[in-house]
């Protein structure tokens, strides 16, 4: 099976737990004259070494192609994922996240793929208009990063629906966990706190949001591909459970350092129309269809998540004084 984005938070523990499972695992990460893996490179040599890592880009159709050949599945999780950063070049949103997206489908097609894993995202929801949130609830385009995601979701339904490409659409939740970049709110709270515990720098702390931890969205993937009725389908995987973003910062705040003080920083607050002021969603449907439970409830997520920032191997890889977009 093929991963793309494999290099990447969700995909290289993706990577990582279809190898215990024995899968055959072929990894496209994106190509650099550092020959750097990505977060492959922290994996055991044991789970590297049955790791088929391939080299190239998804924006190329025939980098795509040639990576999908022989695979009877695929993860699609390449992405640019970052919403301040969509503001400032939406151009390689639309490369990246539409036509990267548009390649996956194609190749699917023509080499006759068995089934297709297409990674959506909460953010296409926009603000909800009702909670729990499900997979009928209306698109809404609040970021470009939004809008990408919206587009590659819908020509992935138009792939299945016109030449029956076997899709699943899998929309996660706000997922954490360790290795993820620092342009996420937990790992930018933890950083913060674990470099100047003084003081932290947020913008909006009103948005609130649906945290999922990274095993159980690896999970989710792996059930929904096991599960045959589940192609031709958008499924959430979300832990259903709400927290704002002040009351999260809270928690952390009190687990590493109590006498932090939270300051506003303009620069990280979005336009007033393009923030998602809440996300919480239903899981019924992915529990309907698998045996798909989530494991973690946020404070054993949090608790697993602080302990491998605080390892000074990995605390190295973050900038604590920068904000990352």
């Amino acid at each position: 099976m093929l991963i793309t984005g494999a290099d990447g938070f969700i995909g290289s523990h993706l990577t990582e737990q279809l190898v215990k499972e024995c899968a055959s695992v072929k990894a496209l990460v994106y190509y650099n004259a550092f020959s750097s893996w990505g977060w492959l490179d922290t994996l055991p040599r044991s789970i590297l070494r049955e790791i088929q890592v391939f080299a190239g880009d998804v924006r190329d159709a025939s980098c795509v192609e040639s990576a999908t050949k022989g695979s009877e599945v695929v993860f699609h999780l390449a992405a640019l994922i970052g919403i301040p950063f969509s503001y400032d070049c939406p151009d390689s949103y639309l490369e990246t996240n539409i036509k990267g997206t548009l390649n996956v489908l194609q190749a699917a097609k023509k080499l006759g793929i068995e089934k297709l894993l297409v990674t959506s995202t909460s953010e296409v929801y926009g603000t909800a208009l009702y909670v729990p949130i499900d997979e009928k609830h209306p698109f809404q385009a609040q970021s470009p990063y939004s809008a990408t995601k919206i587009a590659a979701d819908r020509l992935a339904e138009a792939f299945h629906r016109s030449f029956g490409v076997p899709v699943v659409i899998v929309r996660p939740f706000n997922t954490y966990g360790p290795r993820q970049s620092a342009r996420a709110i937990i790992p930018t709270i933890i950083v913060q706190l674990l470099s100047v515990p003084t003081e932290i720098k947020l913008g909006s702390l009103s948005p609130i949001r649906d945290f999922t931890y990274v095993k159980d969205t690896v999970n989710g993937f792996v059930e929904l591909a096991k599960c045959d009725q589940s192609i031709g389908q958008e499924v959430n995987i979300a832990a259903s459970q709400e927290i704002s973003i002040g009351q999260l910062a809270k928690e952390l705040i009190a687990q590493l350092s109590p006498k932090t003080t939270i300051v506003c920083d303009e620069a990280r607050v979005r336009p007033p129309g393009s923030e998602v002021q809440r996300l919480f969603g239903s899981n019924e449907k992915i529990r309907s269809l698998t045996n798909w439970e989530p494991q973690y409830d946020l404070s054993r997520g949090l608790s697993e998540t602080i302990a491998w920032f605080k390892d000074p191997v990995n605390g190295s890889r973050y900038k604590g004084d920068v904000y990352n977009v």
